[in-house]
């Protein structure tokens, strides 16, 4: 499949490996700030393969794993109303909040629909005008364009039954934030080609300057994830701090000038909580002054939602990079994506479902992986 195939090129491959193997020779810990990068490291047993020198830290780098569990139980709240549609992508029914999942509100007789584009909630508006059709509009900013597109088309419409429950973080500033941990052990960073191809590469360049530290902006199939890894110990291992773009047939410099100009129109960067990790300044989009009708949080009112974790899951340090997913006590165990405790376990692009989803619970000697 073009655009696919010479991307999993396993010759290709095995002269990358060859090469990270060459020119490392010290250790070096990298982390990825993407869960599908994350994916592609577990599925093809990247990290496996590496020279043990090399440690890869899966970063908060998943749009569901890091939504706040306080917004989580927001949503089931509002889901659970009579009167309202709830629609969401599929990869958020199974999160689960304090105390229930949206799948199990559907149960229970909530209206609550898959939908394949936040526009597909517009639509409902328009077809249900007595009824209160919500879009849950999470993610980094790789989907806030397009949640941004609906409240516009919304307002263009004068639709008001319809609103968004807005929980959009930005992967900056949590750069930052792992950066200024005290427990900080990453080197080198690989950031999201999604990301950037809509914001660009200019937002990265403040960041490798003040902490020092290489960026190199990757794609997601296994020669991508290896040429990054490939740049970045390059880098570091000739003490060199400079942002790198290996994912040039997707991103430009400048990004999608025309989506961020729609963002800016519709939201404002504020302060936001990322689950596992707490409140990072700056790291987050809410709708502006201008759109805040359309606030499903104030349309609502659910702001006083109590919460409660789950005292055994620990996806707030696997998120961090702190702990592997399978270093959980509860990892296949009390925590399996039958029984989630976490979203990590639930989310497509979670850490810790990757590690499930692809045998980690079982040693490498005894599957044959050699290095």
């Amino acid at each position: 499949m073009k655009y696919l195939d010479e991307y999993r090129d396993p010759d290709l491959a095995q002269r990358l490996f060859a090469e990270i193997r060459r020119i490392t020779t010290r250790p070096w810990a990298i982390m990825e700030v993407c869960g599908g990068q994350t994916h592609s490291i577990i599925r093809n047993g990247i990290d496996q393969l590496l020279p043990e020198a090399i440690e890869l830290i899966h970063g908060p780098g998943c749009p569901v794993c890091v939504t706040p569990l306080e917004i989580i139980d927001k949503a089931l709240a509002i889901a659970s109303r009579p009167n309202v549609i709830f629609c969401s992508f599929g990869d958020m029914l199974r999160v689960p909040g304090s105390a229930k999942d949206l799948f199990r509100v559907k149960s229970e007789g909530g209206d609550v629909r898959v939908v394949y584009s936040p526009l597909d909630a517009v639509r409902l508006a328009q077809q249900h005008p007595d009824r209160e059709v919500v879009f849950f509009g999470i993610g980094f900013e790789t989907t806030a364009p397009a949640n941004a597109m609906a409240v516009l088309q919304a307002h263009r419409l004068g639709l008001r039954n319809f609103s968004m429950l807005v929980s959009h973080v930005l992967v900056p500033p949590a750069i930052s934030a792992i950066m200024e941990s005290p427990t900080n052990r990453v080197q080198g960073f690989l950031a999201a080609g999604h990301v950037c191809s809509v914001m660009g590469t200019w937002q990265y360049r403040p960041l490798v300057e003040r902490y020092h530290v290489p960026i190199v902006v990757t794609g997601f199939e296994p020669l991508d994830v290896l040429e990054g890894i490939r740049r970045v110990v390059l880098q570091l291992e000739a003490g060199r701090a400079e942002l790198d773009n290996a994912y040039e047939r997707a991103v430009r410099p400048e990004g999608n000038v025309a989506a961020q100009q729609v963002l800016s129109e519709v939201f404002e960067v504020t302060d936001r909580a990322w689950r596992g990790i707490g409140v990072i300044p700056q790291s987050g989009w809410r709708l502006r002054n201008a759109y805040r009708a359309y606030d499903a949080e104030a349309r609502f009112a659910v702001g006083d939602i109590q919460t409660r974790e789950s005292p055994i899951c620990r996806s707030g340090e696997v998120l961090q990079g702190m702990l592997k997913p399978n270093q959980c006590p509860a990892f296949g165990k009390e925590c399996t994506p039958r029984t989630p405790l976490g979203a990590t376990m639930v989310s497509s692009e979670g850490a810790c479902a990757a590690y499930y989803q692809y045998g980690r619970f079982i040693k490498a000697e005894e599957v044959g992986v050699a290095r």
